[in-house]
């Protein structure tokens, strides 16, 4: 332990010192005294202990580090509240005119005002307080329990006792008369029942007078921070102590991660246990099932909707996009049904009808049928193959031909009369030349309509060529020199895109050629061309 002296030591001194202060901290010196004769803790840093220079500490204290500034005048005693010094017996001049006390002035008088023309008495003339005058210190001027008595309180702790007896006593009132309804309408035969039954039906069980303050047990109060400031909230403590924590369930290192700050696992850390037998299967679950579900389909029908052109905005109008998917849920609904009920309209509805059998269905029965080398049956009976429940190979009105059995023109009709109107009366070859006739007919019409109309020439259309001139009768291209444009082009482009690969010496020639034109035109880039990026 350091001493107060600051004087100059030796090398040899300090290194004494040293050696003192570890013996006295491993216990084998007696640790150093103070001036009050107390003793110091040695494991005490040398910043602590060490008094300041100005102090002019002759010897090793702490008083430094205790509150060694206070003021004698201060205190922390209050005002004698109603006490009362002095009762006068006459009037004094420069007291109260309205009570008669010294101690304060008739326009602060709290006291009820004295009748006119009354005489001063002892019996009127209030007597004087005592008025003291305290000098506190910082903590006393804020300390807002300063003189406050606890016997004040007893009055409040009267009052919800008084209320409790009325509580009881009401209860039991209660109580008594509905024993003495029962008693009047089931025992009016028996007669009187025993007063012990009747003693022990009055008492009142105060644990279940109470039991509907007792329903909130499960509730933490606690400190909820709103946007109108702090206010105090409930919030219901949901974890149960006897479960078994999350991070205790697999306690591998690669198993599913836990978040002590969120108290979350989102992984399932048992994967390969029985679905039966696990109760917990990460947080992940609880996104994907219950109310959590429907609310990320709700999010999702807003976000679609808003991309299509409606005003709809989860987060700022929340009840108005619950309101919209819910009218989207109804007229899909409808929709569906009006699209079922049109099929089931055009094309029936098999799954109304009766069963079918179960040879039909599956294509295959118990029953044992035995053949000889020659086919015969030897055992049991042929199975009958199904048939349609059309007629099949029937003619009616002449036909020798079944309907569907030609086709012309997109169009199904009988054979024998070549006739597209079903159940038509057969006609038979007299009826199929009539018809040719008939359509050869009505060929001759409309040739001859068409020779009758007046024929207008067509106008004739100048081809232009792509730079915008007439194009020659007699322009033939030469592939060869077609050719040849065609890679000047692709170079004079290569050039444009890097200046690198232009040359200094740069000859210009003003003769433009047919075929320099036409790879032109091959190669230019039409901006509205929807393939254009695909072109070299």
């Amino acid at each position: 332990m350091a001493t107060a002296s600051v004087a100059f030591k030796s090398r040899e001194d300090h290194r004494k010192q040293m050696e003192l202060e570890e013996a006295r901290k491993a216990g084998l010196a007696p640790a150093e005294v103070d001036e009050d004769g107390k003793e110091i803790n040695p494991h005490i840093p040398q910043y602590m202990s060490s008094a300041p220079w100005y102090l002019n500490a002759e010897r090793p204290s702490l008083k430094h580090q205790r509150k060694w500034k206070s003021d004698p005048n201060y205190t922390k005693s209050w005002y004698d509240r109603g006490a009362k010094i002095y009762q006068a017996d006459k009037y004094r001049k420069g007291a109260c005119e309205n009570c008669g006390a010294m101690t304060h002035t008739t326009k602060t008088c709290m006291e009820r005002p004295r009748k006119l023309g009354a005489k001063w008495t002892s019996k009127n003339i209030a007597p004087d307080e005592k008025i003291e005058t305290f000098e506190l210190d910082y903590d006393g001027k804020r300390d807002r329990w300063n003189g406050y008595d606890a016997a004040s309180y007893a009055h409040v702790i009267e009052r919800y006792e008084a209320r409790d007896e009325a509580r009881k006593k009401f209860l039991k009132d209660q109580q008594l008369k509905k024993l003495e309804e029962k008693g009047n309408t089931e025992n009016v035969e028996e007669g009187v029942s025993d007063d012990e039954d009747n003693e022990d039906a009055l008492k009142v069980d105060e644990a279940k007078v109470d039991e509907s303050k007792q329903m909130d047990f499960a509730k933490v109060e606690k400190r909820v921070r709103t946007t109108g400031g702090g206010s105090t909230g409930t919030v219901r403590n949901l974890r149960i102590r006897e479960d078994t924590a999350k991070y205790l369930l697999n306690l591998d290192v690669n198993s599913a991660h836990y978040d002590p700050k969120t108290r979350s696992m989102r992984e399932d850390p048992l994967p390969d246990m029985d679905p039966n037998e696990k109760f917990y299967a990460g947080d992940n679950q609880n996104r994907v099932s219950g109310q959590a579900l429907e609310f990320k389909q709700l999010n999702i029908h807003a976000w679609e909707a808003f991309e299509k052109g409606n005003d709809v905005h989860m987060q700022a109008a929340p009840s108005q996009a619950e309101l919209l998917y819910k009218n989207y849920k109804v007229n899909k609904e409808k929709l569906k049904s009006q699209v079922k009920e049109t099929i089931v309209e055009k094309y029936g509805n098999a799954a109304a009808d009766e069963a079918l059998p179960r040879e039909l269905l599956l294509g295959q029965s118990e029953r044992e049928v035995e053949y000889d080398r020659a086919g015969r049956i030897i055992k049991g009976q042929e199975m009958a193959l199904p048939k349609s429940k059309y007629e099949e190979d029937v003619y009616i009105n002449n036909h020798t031909c079944v309907w569907g059995s030609w086709w012309k023109g997109h169009q199904w009709g009988y054979k024998c009369c070549k006739q597209f109107i079903r159940n038509s009366y057969c006609t038979g070859a007299a009826g199929i030349e009539a018809a040719e006739a008939a359509s050869d007919l009505m060929k001759a019409n409309i040739a001859r309509k068409e020779a009758t109309q007046e024929v207008v020439a067509p106008t004739e259309e100048k081809q232009l060529a792509t730079w915008g001139t007439d194009i020659p009768d007699d322009l033939v291209l030469d592939q060869a020199k077609l050719t040849e444009a065609l890679k000047k082009e692709d170079k004079r482009r290569r050039e444009e895109k890097d200046e690198r690969k232009r040359k200094y010496n740069v000859k210009w020639n003003d003769e433009v050629t047919a075929e320099d034109m036409e790879a032109y035109r091959m190669k230019k880039v039409l901006h509205d061309d929807p393939m254009k990026d695909f072109l070299n």
